[in-house]
């Protein structure tokens, strides 16, 4: 089982990175939300891998936090549903709106990813309902900061002035915000976030 990649982005494209580590260069298939959140190339970078084993071969799939690799690797788990749509999946939605829609059963928002039809995104909701990490479960209504406002982005910038990379930042920022937790503003969610770090 390869963990982790840690090296050079050599390359990226929407679906694609090519990390080059101690000389070797490693084709990895990506999600949007992890192409989204990877550097310029020529940058270090730090990949969450699994090794999937193929009738035709070996396919490594890589992603931008272990909790990206950790719902891939619990949608895979759902009858019918393999890495081609558990990456859809983490394409379409991000980590923290993916948990919510099965936490609540939201069938029509998982059935928004290509090639999830309704009967799958049925399947998904039933059989990861009581999967998902503790958190997870007691989800309801979307967080009161969106992950794209200007609030998270300010809040993003702090952190990053702090020290930490562009990826731990919003990562953690994620975290409180699909916690619930009370952060209308920048300075109450980096203080939030920098518990989580």
């Amino acid at each position: 089982m390869i963990d982790h990649i840690f090296g050079t982005l050599e390359r990226k494209a929407p679906g694609l990175a090519v990390v080059e580590a101690r000389g070797v260069g490693f084709s990895v298939q990506i999600p949007w939300s992890t192409y989204d959140a990877l550097p310029e190339a020529g940058s270090a970078v730090k990949l969450h891998t699994h090794l999937h084993l193929r009738e035709d071969g070996l396919a490594l799939y890589g992603f931008a936090t272990p909790a990206e690799r950790e719902t891939f690797l619990l949608l895979m788990g759902v009858s019918g549903v393999g890495p081609r749509l558990a990456l859809s999946l983490l394409s379409q939605l991000s980590v923290e709106r993916l948990h919510r829609a099965i936490a609540n059963e939201d069938v029509v928002l998982l059935a928004t990813a290509p090639g999830i039809g309704k009967k799958t995104a049925q399947r998904i909701a039933f059989e990861l309902r009581g999967k998902l990490p503790a958190e997870a479960q007691a989800v309801g209504a979307e967080p009161q900061v969106p992950a794209d406002g200007p609030v998270f982005t300010d809040a993003t910038e702090a952190l990053a002035a702090l020290g930490y990379t562009r990826n731990e930042a919003r990562a953690a920022l994620r975290a409180v915000l699909f916690r619930g937790a009370e952060a209308a503003s920048a300075e109450a969610l980096v203080k939030e976030a920098l518990r989580e770090l």
